[in-house]
């Protein structure tokens, strides 16, 4: 664990060190800025590391969130070139695999309502198709008799996260950016003006004089203290409770494709894991596991996956994504000169890390950012209301 920087000035500082931090800090590296990432914790320790790591925007796609559609679509494009860079620069696997989804239903108002999702998906031109149950046990022959039908989307797949954490740390480190973890941050100092960030005022009491800060503490980036409020996206906990299965050794795996329902997700990765999950709960910083949660997600899954219930139970995490009024991500510039954000990517961080990244690297460079990610800037939420210093120290919860 680091306990303090090497240096006492960098061109950039990202607050998180999760996949979306990590992808921001090691594209501003390859740019030439000197960078430093702040992490309270350990890498990955918050939404990242209890994520599945899926990369389905097609199947994610929901009736109100079309506008936030043709960002993850993008994203996915990202994935494979990326997650080839990033094994070759850190000799890492990041696990991805574009293995395809199916979304099942269990019953007939299931299938009532994946229909109409179809029907949909069909509109906005997505690949996807609409299959009998029949055609839905032909591609995955574990699946319930009683599914009636679902929703194939041939082009998604996931990463395993953990790895792709790992593989951003030892890039990122490679390039010679800094990680600097177990170390919160107090407040970023802006010059006497309060229009321009001057520094970062670290929870252990060292001081580090930056050029830009870019904010990607997840569900924890609101708290980024000594900003206006104007300054700061309005952003919340959403919790999610997700369960690890492990499969016999040579066991054939659970399914080959993300198995999806109304109710849950099931990703069965290549070393025998099986990740069930997960709930969406508005608890605000509650990370406990509950009978209930895990209850619930246990049932979603075996209703559809029937041999769920001969797997080893390994464990069940919980974890905070950060979510916004309109359910879409804060990327890019903010009116105070050096401040970026990179947050509030909700169940999607894993899937949208290339592309944000890309759009901060450019933005820290003057540059525009990719046309997909222009909606999604973070003065749709300002608020006309005096400026107002926040006080909370991030990491000091």
């Amino acid at each position: 664990m680091s306990h303090g920087p090497r240096h006492q000035s960098y061109d950039v500082a990202v607050v998180g060190g999760g996949v979306v931090g990590l992808a921001c800090a090691w594209r501003a590296r390859q740019r030439g800025f000197a960078t430093l990432v702040v992490e309270r914790e350990r890498p990955g320790a918050g939404a990242s590391g209890v994520a599945a790591g899926m990369l389905a925007p097609v199947t994610e796609a929901d009736f109100g969130e079309q506008a936030v559609l043709g960002l993850n679509l993008a994203g996915l494009e990202r994935w494979p070139a990326f997650a080839a860079e990033l094994s070759e620069r850190s000799g890492l696997d990041t696990g991805l695999r574009q293995s395809g989804a199916l979304v099942v239903a269990a019953d007939r108002d299931d299938a009532e309502e994946l229909r109409r999702l179809a029907e949909l998906q069909s509109a906005l031109g997505l690949d996807a198709r609409w299959l009998s149950g029949r055609e839905c046990r032909r591609l995955e022959p574990g699946l319930s008799p009683r599914v009636p039908g679902g929703i194939e989307a041939p082009r998604e797949g996931h990463v395993d996260p953990g790895a792709t954490v790992e593989a951003l740390r030892a890039a990122f480190q490679a390039a010679g950016g800094e990680l600097l973890e177990g170390v919160g941050v107090g407040e970023v100092e802006l010059d006497a003006a309060g229009s321009r960030v001057a520094a970062l005022a670290l929870g252990n009491g060292r001081r580090v004089e930056v050029e830009q800060v870019v904010g990607a503490a997840g569900a924890w980036s609101g708290s980024l203290g000594g900003l206006p409020s104007d300054a700061v996206p309005p952003l919340r906990p959403v919790k999610g409770q997700i369960l690890t299965l492990r499969a016999a050794d040579g066991r054939a795996p659970l399914a080959e494709r993300i198995v999806r329902t109304p109710r849950c997700y099931v990703v069965s990765r290549g070393d025998g894991r099986v990740v069930v999950g997960a709930t969406t709960e508005e608890r605000g910083f509650d990370v406990r596991v509950t009978a209930e949660g895990v209850f619930r997600l246990l049932e979603a899954a075996r209703e559809v996956l029937p041999d769920v219930d001969e797997l080893d139970f390994v464990a069940a995490r919980a974890g905070l994504r950060p979510g916004t009024p309109d359910n879409a991500p804060v990327v890019g510039r903010t009116e105070i000169d050096g401040l970026l954000w990179a947050t509030g990517h909700g169940r999607n961080g894993v899937l949208l890390a290339p592309i944000t990244a890309e759009a901060i690297a450019a933005c820290l460079s003057c540059e525009a950012a990719p046309e997909a990610v222009a909606p999604f800037s973070a003065d749709r939420f300002a608020r006309e209301r005096p400026p107002v210093a926040t006080t909370a120290a991030l990491g000091e919860r």
